[in-house]
Order: structure tokens, then sequence, then C-alpha cells
């Protein structure tokens, strides 16, 4: 059987794993450039059985899992996989499987970027780079309030990370009780109070309906002029022209993106030309220690569907 793995930027997957075990059984092929459109990956995939994602790098919709007839098995990293259709996955009769996953690291880097943009380190960093020296004034942690949208796995460790710092945490989101509040040792607030509170805004919600473009124009606007927003979570949860606009006009002080509405971040692409802006790209899982996870499960996924026992299976309704 023909066994793609897709989206392998850093050309590591086969490091971070023992393949060995599916050698018998399949011919692996690693495309480690982003596929792009919806005809390409098409293209590309005609001829595999079992396709090896990276959680939502390459999306799987209905109109790619009709035109891919020799597929058998997809394996995503992680539990869930939002790009993939997977009720039109098990109507093409195709398994859907996913793999652990460790869930920190892009807790770690969340407040990296709070860090970051704190204490101006890319303009700093830029300045001494090109033979300069000191460029901006920082601001403390200590004492600053940051505003944490969605207390679950990772919100909760970075509100961890924050009272280390001796930050002031507040939290809301649609669901948050007072009680798991009160757990997490944060105040829970009203939404209205934690943008216009919060000198640091950090995103931890799943997208949904009901959270996309969640931050917009007028959560923007409840923020503090010299205030700054995170989202290592979602791209759309924030209105990118909103965000945009807000940059550009100086309304805030700047903010921190993991995370776009369309990935790769296109080359051309007005944010990357705002000075007031962290860029990175789409890295918070994206650690040696996590790819040991997602690989080495992958390959258990793989081993145990071809041994007629799926494991990890993606049940419909999962999106």
């Amino acid at each position: 059987m023909k066994l793609a793995i897709l989206d392998d930027y850093q050309q590591v997957a086969l490091e971070m794993a023992d393949w060995s075990p599916l050698r018998d059984a399949v011919e692996i092929t690693v495309f480690d450039r982003h596929l792009g459109a919806l005809d390409a990956v098409a293209d590309a995939l005609r001829e595999f059985e079992i396709v090896c994602v990276m959680r939502e790098r390459t999306p799987f919709p209905a109109a790619l899992l009709e035109r891919l007839p020799k597929l058998r098995l997809l394996v995503t990293t992680g539990r869930r996989n939002d790009a993939i259709d997977v009720e039109a996955a098990q109507r093409h009769g195709v398994t859907v499987c996913g793999t652990g996953s460790p869930g920190h690291a892009t807790a770690e880097l969340a407040f990296g970027l709070i860090l970051a943009l704190a204490r101006g380190l890319v303009s700093e960093a830029v300045s001494m780079r090109e033979g300069g020296w000191q460029v901006g004034l920082g601001h403390d942690l200590r004492g600053a309030v940051l505003g944490i949208l969605g207390l679950g796995r990772l919100g909760s460790q970075v509100a961890a990370f924050a009272k280390a710092f001796g930050m002031h945490v507040i939290a809301w989101s649609q669901n948050l009780s007072e009680a798991r509040a009160a757990e997490v040792g944060v105040r829970r607030v009203a939404k209205d109070e934690l943008f216009s509170s919060a000198d640091f805004v950090t995103i931890h919600l799943r997208l949904s309906e009901r959270t996309r473009a969640l931050v917009g124009a007028r959560e923007l606007a409840l923020m503090r002029p010299g205030s700054y927003l995170v989202n290592t979570s979602r791209g759309p949860i924030v209105d990118q022209q909103a965000l945009i606009d807000a940059l550009e006009q100086g309304r805030i002080g700047g903010a921190a993106l993991d995370v776009y509405e369309v990935e790769p971040l296109p080359a051309d692409h007005r944010l990357r030309r705002l000075p007031n802006l962290v860029l990175t790209p789409h890295i918070g899982y994206v650690t040696r220690e996590t790819y040991r996870v997602f690989y080495g499960e992958t390959v258990d996924v793989v081993r145990a569907f071809l041994d007629g026992r799926p494991r990890n299976v993606i049940p419909s309704g999962s999106r």
C-alpha cells in the first residue's frame, strides 16, 4: 500500500518515529511542502491508500475525499481535526484516526509571545543584528493584568505561568463558571470587562460558529491603547481586517499571531508589513517532544489498521 505523509515542513517526520514496523506493508512518500489548493492535493494523492496529516495544515473536505477513490485510512495528529469532514470520509469508506497530543507546547508559546510583546524582543533583536542598540521601552509583567479567553487545558496553563510572573489574571468564556475560575485561581469577569481591563489578552478557545470573529472591531475598541492581543488558537476567531485596522491606527499597542485565516500565510500578505505585530508560522505544537508523540502514535495507528484492529477512530460528529 502507498502511504503519504503531508506537510513535513522541517523534513523530520521519518526521524521522529521508528517507521520500520510498516516497511513490509507500505511504501512511504513524504511531502515536505504544502500541496496547495484542492486540485493539487487531489492530483498528488490520487494513488495513496493511507494519508497521514499534521493537524489542520491540509483540509480534507467532502469535495477532496470524493476525488480520492483509493484512500482507506486518514490519520491526523491530535484527537480532533476540524479540517477533516469525518462524515464525508465515512461515506467514502475512509477510516479517520487520531493520536495523542501533549498539549502544553502551545501554552508555552503563548506566554513566550506575551514576553516578546512586553519587552519588544523582536525589534530589539533586529536592531542588534543591524548594528543598532536600544530602540524601545518595555513593560513589566508583574502587576499587569492578563485576560484569558477560554480557561480549558491551555488557558489554565497560561494562567499558571502568568501568576508565577506576578500578573493579575482574569478570564471569560461563554461557559466559564465561577467554580472553574476559582479552581484555576483566577477571577471570572464579563467579556467587556476583560477587554477593557486587560493589559494583555490571550485566546485559548476552539473555533466554532459561536467563536468565529468573536474578537472583532467592537472588542478591539474596548482595549486600552497600550494593550496587546495574542492568538495561538485559530485565526478566524479574530476578525482579521478589524485587527489590521486597529494596529494600523495605533488603537492597541500591538499583537502576536501564530494562526491565520489562510495557512501558510501568503508571502505578500498585509499582516507581514505591520511593525507592531509579532508573527510566528503556526508553531504552537511544533516541538521535538510533541512531534515524537504525534509521529510515534501515527505509526501505531497505521500498524493497527493494517492488522485489522483500527484504534483511536474519530467518530462522526467530531468536526
